[in-house]
């Protein structure tokens, strides 16, 4: 749901990005006619399972793709312009300072021999040519802001705990104050109690700043929690798109109903999940037609033919040959 505080104008564009890795000097397809668009101040969430591409669209939008990776196809653009996000050093000055990066490993992410003020204090000094001691004050107002006192800015990361960590990461990303904030699975490695705490934080620093938040996660818990909208992936495409209150009521994809089936509802004492049989293709073995047919107990002889379109559905978008047969025999049935 678009706040009131938020504008109608695209602050982000995505347009038909499609991303190849290379192999052995072959390339396969990872990201397929990605589009989509963000708000200024809106929580979008990529969902998925684990190489369903959700981290390579984010990298991808960010212009931190690996080196064997290229964007084969489409766009992005910012406030309309559009980014260089095939050339690391053209997009250099948009990292930081336009979109951040929130990682899931802050161990792995920060730098264990300098202490957290200096590395919050870092990019203040290269991107908006602050001096180290007004970088290093402002870097202990962002440890206050993320809920961490500005003395334990002369920590080690090893000597933080992983919620800690995990905030300064964040005060990290807010540091130029970029309008936009990707979080690579920001809670993962943390436990339920302290991704509670990080969910809450995102929700009020979103709410302060009017960030726009893309939320990379495998969880729908997290979604309902935190997000306005959903982007369930499979096999590097959308195959479902909507308000997170829709995707929750109403899923229309097989796979997005899957994915509710397991996970617990408090609400109504749901404790017996259920588990989705057989695993997601690799981006070595794509199947032809529909990618999760192979899982699907609603396949049809076109899903091994045919790919499905990602077609309009009320407030949303799916990609399924089934929703698209039974919206033509409600056609048919109200003109008989």
């Amino acid at each position: 749901m678009i706040k009131p505080n938020q504008s109608t104008a695209p602050l982000l564009e995505v347009r038909a990005l499609s991303v190849d890795y290379g192999l052995k000097g072959v390339s396969f397809r990872a990201i397929e006619d990605m589009s989509f668009a963000l708000r200024a101040g809106e929580a979008v969430a990529l969902v998925g399972e684990s190489g369903s591409g959700k981290t390579t669209t984010a990298m991808s939008i960010a212009g931190l793709l690996p080196p064997n990776a290229r964007v084969s196809s489409g766009e992005v653009r910012y406030r309309g312009r559009r980014l260089p996000i095939d050339d690391d050093a053209a997009m250099r000055p948009h990292r930081w300072s336009e979109i951040s990066v929130v990682f899931q490993g802050a161990m792995n992410a920060l730098n264990p021999v300098h202490r957290v003020v200096k590395q919050i204090a870092e990019p203040c000094m290269l991107k908006l040519g602050m001096t180290r001691e007004k970088a290093n004050g402002l870097a202990r107002e962002l440890l206050e802001l993320v809920g961490i006192p500005a003395d334990r800015g002369s920590a080690f990361p090893h000597e933080l705990s992983g919620g800690m960590r995990q905030r300064v990461m964040i005060a990290m990303a807010l540091a130029c104050r970029p309008p936009i904030i990707i979080g690579d699975e920001p809670t993962t490695a943390l436990d339920v109690i302290t991704q509670a705490q990080i969910l809450t934080l995102l929700g009020k620093l979103r709410s302060q700043l009017n960030l726009a938040l893309i939320l990379i996660t495998h969880d729908l818990s997290v979604v309902a929690e935190t997000c306005d909208r959903a982007m369930i992936m499979y096999a590097g495409r959308i195959v479902e798109e909507g308000t997170v209150a829709d995707i929750f009521s109403e899923p229309k994809h097989p796979y997005t109903k899957l994915l509710i089936e397991s996970i617990p509802n408090p609400a109504t004492g749901k404790k017996i999940l259920r588990p989705i049989p057989g695993d997601p293709p690799t981006i070595l073995n794509r199947p032809s037609g529909c990618a999760f047919r192979s899982r699907c107990s609603f396949a049809m002889h076109v899903c091994t033919t045919d790919d499905p379109r990602l077609d309009p559905t009320g407030r949303g978008q799916v990609a399924c040959h089934l929703h698209r047969s039974l919206t033509q025999e409600q056609k048919v049935a109200a003109h008989a």
